[in-house]
């Protein structure tokens, strides 16, 4: 029996296909702001965990350090965070919002509820999907 490959029916493929639909919905609420989907991400994070260290932020978010710290610069060149060395050491560098970044939140902090309409799934079914992602990537 061969395998099949089409695309339709790699399961690889369509969480590649839904995490680019979900991506390109975010993306006319945050061009005005100069933002992509990663930057906002990595705000989201700050706006509920307040500082953290670079470390810390690439767990969190799930990035290596070679993709976050092109984003981080471009944030703090648009003036939205600041990167500072930890002062017990110096290995250690701290991200914080800046009053620019804060201001950020009241804009756009919590798309993901305006978007949810977007997505042709119920409330239950969405919470099912979210369950078996969590799964899926243990």
């Amino acid at each position: 029996m061969r395998e099949s490959t089409a695309l339709d029916q790699m399961i690889c493929f369509q969480l590649y296909a839904a995490s680019r639909a979900m991506t390109a919905l975010y993306r006319p609420l945050l061009d005005p702001h100069g933002l992509t989907y990663p930057q906002y991400l990595v705000l989201r994070v700050l706006w509920h965990d307040g500082p953290t260290t670079v470390r810390d932020l690439g767990r969190t978010l799930h990035l290596d350090s070679g993709t976050l710290s092109p984003l981080l610069k471009r944030l703090e060149t648009q003036g939205h965070l600041t990167r500072s060395r930890g002062a017990d050491d110096e290995r250690t560098v701290l991200v914080s919002l800046t009053a620019s970044g804060t201001r950020l939140q009241d804009e756009i902090g919590d798309l993901t509820q305006s978007l949810l309409c977007s997505v042709n799934l119920s409330v239950d079914e969405l919470a099912q999907l979210h369950h078996l992602l969590i799964r899926a990537r243990s």
